[in-house]
């Protein structure tokens, strides 16, 4: 059977997905029931069938992006959203998500950034994963980012991060020394409030 054909298929096995009671999304989430619907309307907008497949959000993703290649942190913050790893994130997957990023506690957060970096799911981040990242980051950025980055810039970003973070020097990162770090440093702290505020 051919790759088109085969996702035509499971696209129509999916069309009538329809969320869990916004109620118990409400007690799941930080939104309110009205915000629930706002992000509900917005979500069935860019996917009628109520669920997204990776291609799909990869599109979605890379409008935000216009002078960069977003594909490869799509696909890993795909991932992260897709928490059943069944190849499809559903409304409620987005909106759990979504509340932890704009309105969940530093810890919530940290826990969430640290699973986005464990690509393999062994509940460690190896330097290779943070470059993945990193990598993945900078390429989404683009060219135009301002100053221009050195070709090694991630690399180094990589070498100062990982020396901050293993703070047993075993060669991975855990998560307490992820959160360990990441809450002794000002930078990252501010970052993670930039959203708490957008809804």
């Amino acid at each position: 059977m051919s790759r088109d054909k085969i996702e035509d298929e499971l696209e129509m096995t999916t069309v009538c997905h329809r969320p869990e009671g916004l109620e118990q999304l409400e007690a799941q989430t930080n939104f309110t029931k009205r915000e629930l619907q706002v992000l509900y309307r917005g979500f069935k907008n860019e996917c009628p069938s109520g669920v997204v497949n990776e291609e799909t959000f990869k599109q979605i993703y890379a409008q935000f992006f216009p002078h960069g290649d977003a594909s490869m942190y799509a696909h890993y913050l795909f991932n992260a959203f897709d928490t059943a790893q069944n190849g499809s994130v559903k409304f409620e997957d987005f909106v759990m998500a979504l509340s932890i990023l704009l309105r969940g506690t530093v810890h919530e957060k940290l826990r969430w950034t640290f699973n986005l970096y464990d690509i393999n799911k062994d509940g460690y981040i190896n330097k290779e994963e943070m470059m993945d990242i990193v990598k993945a980051i900078y390429d989404m950025m683009g060219k135009y980012t301002y100053p221009v980055l050195k070709e090694d810039a991630p690399r180094q970003h990589v070498e100062v991060f990982f020396q901050k973070m293993d703070k047993n020097k075993d060669g991975v990162v855990t998560l307490d020394e992820f959160i360990e770090s990441c809450q002794e440093d000002d930078n990252i702290m501010r970052s993670l409030q930039l959203f708490e505020n957008v809804m």
